[in-house]
C-alpha cells in the first residue's frame, strides 16, 4: 500500500490529538480527485465540530476516526477517478473538501470533482488554501442568502476575521456601502479592505452608529446578533454563521433571518476566483507554517486572534508565502 505523511487524530478531542505520521494514501472513487497537497487552511472551532469527527453534521453518523483536519486545499490534480471530466492531472486546483470527509493536513486527499476549481492564476497554493471556506461563507451570504445589491448598505460583524475580511471585500465589490466592526488595532486593516466605517466593537455601540441597514452578517452569535436586529432596516436580512436568528425577533422586526452552514460550490468558487483575478478579492494571511507544525497551529487558534487565516504548507518546495 502507498503511504504518504499527514497529520492526524485518532480519537476526538483538540490538538492535543493530532499527531504527525505516516499514513495510507487515498485512491480516487468515481467521480472523485486526487490532489497532491501543496496547502491547507485551518478553521476556529473545526476541531469540536460533529462533522470532523463523523460522518454526519449532528454526530449521529458512524465514527471516522482516525481523521485527517483541515478542508481548504490547494494543489495539483495527480490521479482522476472515473467518470471525472474538466480537470486533468496537472492542473492547479483548489477547494472547499465537504466537512465530513478527510481533509488536506497530508501529502494527499481525494476530493469530489465538483468541489473543486481551478486556482486563481494571483495566487500561490498558500494564498489559495486560504480562500475557499471563508470565502465561500461571504459570497454564500451575501449572493446567495441576501441578495446583496449594488447601493444597499452591509453592515460586517467581524471584519477582521476569516469570514469577515472577505465579506466586507465581496460587498464592496458588489458595490455596496460596507460598515464593518472590528478592534481598534484592526481599524485601518479593515478600511483598506474596503469598508466605508469601522466601528471599535469593544467602546462603542455599532447600533449607535448603524440604523437601517439593508443586510447583517453576523459572524458573532450572542448578544451581538440580538442586537443587530436594532441595526436592520424592516424587510432587510439578517444572516448568521454561528446560530439561528430568533424567528419572534425577525418578525417584530418585520425582517428575515437566516442560519445556514458553508457548502462546496464550484460556480460559487469560479465567481471568488474571478474577483481574485480581477484584483478586487485578496485573501489575508495570518501565516505559513509546516505540515508538522499543525498541532501548534490549531493551538494558536485557541490562544489567539489571528488576522486572517493560518496555512499549513504541505509540499515544502513550494516556496509559497501567501502573497498575491
Amino acid at each position: 500500500m502507498t503511504t504518504m505523511r499527514a497529520v492526524r487524530a485518532h480519537k476526538r478531542g483538540g490538538p492535543e490529538q493530532l499527531v504527525y505520521e505516516s499514513a495510507p494514501r487515498p485512491e480516487p472513487a468515481a467521480g472523485e480527485v486526487l490532489v497532491a497537497v501543496h496547502a491547507a487552511s485551518i478553521t476556529s472551532g473545526e476541531l469540536a465540530w460533529d462533522a470532523t469527527w463523523t460522518d454526519s453534521f449532528d454526530g449521529s453518523g458512524g465514527d471516522r476516526t482516525p481523521i485527517v483536519p483541515s478542508h481548504e486545499v490547494s494543489g495539483v490534480v495527480a490521479a482522476l477517478g472515473p467518470g471525472v471530466g474538466g480537470l486533468s492531472v496537472g492542473d492547479e486546483v483548489y477547494g472547499l473538501i465537504p466537512f465530513t470527509r478527510d481533509g488536506a493536513t497530508a501529502e494527499y486527499v481525494t476530493v469530489p470533482a465538483d468541489a473543486l476549481a481551478v486556482k486563481p492564476s494571483r495566487l500561490d497554493h498558500a494564498g489559495a488554501a486560504a480562500v475557499p471556506l471563508a470565502a465561500l461563507t461571504a459570497w454564500q451570504a451575501l449572493v446567495g442568502k441576501a441578495s446583496l445589491a449594488s447601493g444597499q448598505h452591509v453592515l460586517v460583524h467581524g471584519g477582521a476575521g476569516g469570514v469577515g475580511s472577505f465579506a466586507v471585500q465581496i460587498a464592496a465589490a458588489l458595490g455596496a456601502r460596507v460598515t464593518a466592526t472590528a478592534s481598534a488595532r484592526d481599524r485601518e486593516f479593515v478600511s483598506g479592505l474596503g469598508a466605508d466605517q469601522v466601528i471599535d466593537y469593544a467602546d462603542e455601540r455599532f447600533e449607535d452608529h448603524v440604523d437601517g441597514a439593508d443586510v447583517v452578517l453576523d459572524t458573532v452569535g450572542g448578544e451581538t446578533l440580538n442586537r443587530s436586529w436594532s441595526a436592520l432596516r424592516p424587510g432587510g436580512t439578517l444572516v448568521s454563521i454561528v446560530q439561528p436568528p430568533n424567528p419572534d425577533d425577525a418578525a417584530s422586526r418585520g425582517a428575515r433571518g437566516v442560519f445556514f452552514v458553508v457548502e462546496p460550490d464550484r460556480t460559487g468558487l469560479e465567481a471568488v476566483t474571478a474577483l481574485i483575478d480581477d484584483g478586487r478579492l485578496t485573501p489575508v494571511v495570518d501565516r505559513v507554517v509546516t505540515l508538522p507544525e499543525t498541532r501548534a497551529a490549531y493551538e494558536a487558534l485557541e490562544s489567539e486572534h489571528p488576522r486572517g487565516k493560518i496555512v499549513i504548507q504541505v509540499n515544502e518546495n513550494d516556496g509559497d508565502d501567501g502573497a498575491a
